[in-house]
């Protein structure tokens, strides 16, 4: 399902202010989780996280560090829950082997990159990728789950909406209270921009932490392939409209938009009703990587992303940033840093 409007508004509104309570409760006994003291599986943790609910970035994040970390000589490994997925796990991801409804969208693209292993099971996820060699796991997602001690947790905010009106679920989009999930986190990466981001960042600031700054950098080939064309884009992720907007400041001539809810599996009949619209207007369909991943597994989805272009987007951090990154992946040796 799509997230409600009101949780983006700075404003609090009447539902917002009727659901507080309920979302006190709520963020109390998340942080109350969190508290608990998590197990080592001898190697150490990476966690990517959001202190609110939706997309924000963390897939190109973990890419990203999966990438320095090789580079450094490591043997990274991601471990995700595998949202969308029907298989528990623990499973390594083979994305010649499985499809979206069997591991998620998210971990299929993350294994063309990094050996990715799927576990409703933290830990023992976390068991199985250690065991297959890896010697650093970067969690996608589990910030809030305290299964696994972590070395070293980086939250991800989405400039564009930082983290709405600040209220807990469901009274808005934060799983638990902002400034007691910063204390538990060693940086925060704001990714955009825009005021809601910045005032996060100020946060961030204040709460002693690293605050890292990057954007989502659509792949240059990409872009000259598709700039000037007309096209019908869709999308089923944290906020289509991000994406819709990028592809207009890239020069794509975005005629009509299609938004979907985030993990959307597509049905036979919007698969026919994209390709109908695309021709009757004469555009391309154009989507997103994760979208590709869930068309790219299923009968129904095979003859859409067959004439469907995809913008592939990859972190790109600040230079001041990127070097603090890296000082952070240096010092992992130091063993889990929980609170």
């Amino acid at each position: 399902m799509q997230a409600p409007q009101f949780w983006w508004r700075r404003e609090r509104g009447r539902l917002a202010q009727l659901l507080a309570p309920l979302g006190a409760l709520v963020g109390g006994a998340t942080l109350a989780r969190m508290r608990r003291p998590g197990m080592s599986v001898g190697v150490p943790v990476i966690c990517v996280g959001n202190p609110t609910v939706g997309g924000a970035g963390k897939t190109p994040t973990v890419i990203e560090i999966a990438r320095r970390l090789t580079l450094r000589g490591h043997k990274p490994a991601v471990l995700t829950r595998g949202y969308g997925g029907r298989l528990k796990g623990p499973q390594r991801v083979d994305p010649l082997l499985h499809g979206a409804d069997e591991v998620g969208d998210e971990p299929l693209l993350l294994a063309r990159s990094t050996p990715t292993f799927i576990a409703r099971d933290r830990l023992a996820g976390a068991q199985a990728a250690a065991q297959a060699g890896a010697d650093v796991l970067i969690m996608d997602d589990g910030f809030q789950n305290p299964a696994l001690a972590k070395s070293l947790s980086i939250l991800v905010i989405d400039a564009g909406v930082g983290i709405g009106n600040g209220l807990c679920l469901p009274a808005g989009p934060l799983r638990a209270p902002l400034a007691p999930q910063l204390e538990r986190a060693q940086a925060l990466l704001v990714i955009g921009e825009g005021a809601p981001g910045e005032r996060a960042a100020r946060e961030g600031y204040a709460a002693g932490i690293v605050v890292l700054r990057g954007r989502l950098a659509p792949e240059a080939q990409a872009v000259a392939r598709l700039f000037g064309k007309r096209v019908l884009a869709y999308a089923g992720i944290g906020r289509p409209a991000k994406f819709f907007e990028t592809l207009r400041t890239l020069g794509v001539l975005t005629v009509a938009t299609r938004a979907f809810p985030d993990h959307h599996v597509y049905t036979a009949a919007e698969v026919e009703e994209l390709r109908a619209q695309a021709q009757a207007m004469d555009l391309l369909l154009v989507t997103t990587e994760k979208d590709a991943m869930r068309l790219a597994g299923s009968e129904t989805g095979q003859p859409l992303i067959e004439v469907s272009d995809v913008l592939p987007v990859r972190m790109a951090l600040e230079p001041q940033s990127a070097k603090a990154l890296e000082r952070m992946l240096g010092g992992l040796e130091a063993g889990p840093r929980d609170h």
